[in-house]
């Protein structure tokens, strides 16, 4: 599992590694054409089991830290599903890969927040 810490650090979403490498990109596109969007989650049962949300913009510090040290082949139809839904006025609400289409909340695509430290 990876880490996406967000701002000043005080909060920090586990995501699949391979779920990060996509998110990644895909911020990385919009920030660097200076568009901003919210990025949507599902929380697991640990943290409400509820949808949180974050707004991304090329002022607000993002980290991507990843467990694996290879980086992992994109999915391109997948990372322009991502781009698109960012551009809605939903934004980004992360989902499976477009095989699936569903919300990430799998057991093997945990998402959990983290205590702050």
């Amino acid at each position: 599992m990876g880490t996406l810490i967000y701002g000043s650090g005080a909060l920090k979403v586990e995501f699949d590694d391979r779920v990060l490498a996509h998110l990644q990109t895909v911020v990385g596109i919009k920030v660097r054409r200076n568009e901003r969007f919210f990025l949507s989650w599902f929380d697991t049962q640990a943290v409400g089991d509820g949808r949180s949300a974050v707004w991304i913009a090329p002022e607000v510090p993002l980290a991507f830290q990843f467990t694996t040290v290879s980086p992992h082949k994109l999915n391109r139809p997948w990372v322009e599903s991502m781009i698109v839904a960012a551009g809605s006025s939903a934004g980004l609400v992360l989902t499976q890969e477009p095989d699936t289409g569903e919300p990430v909340v799998s057991d093997d695509n945990t998402i959990k927040r983290k205590e702050r430290d």
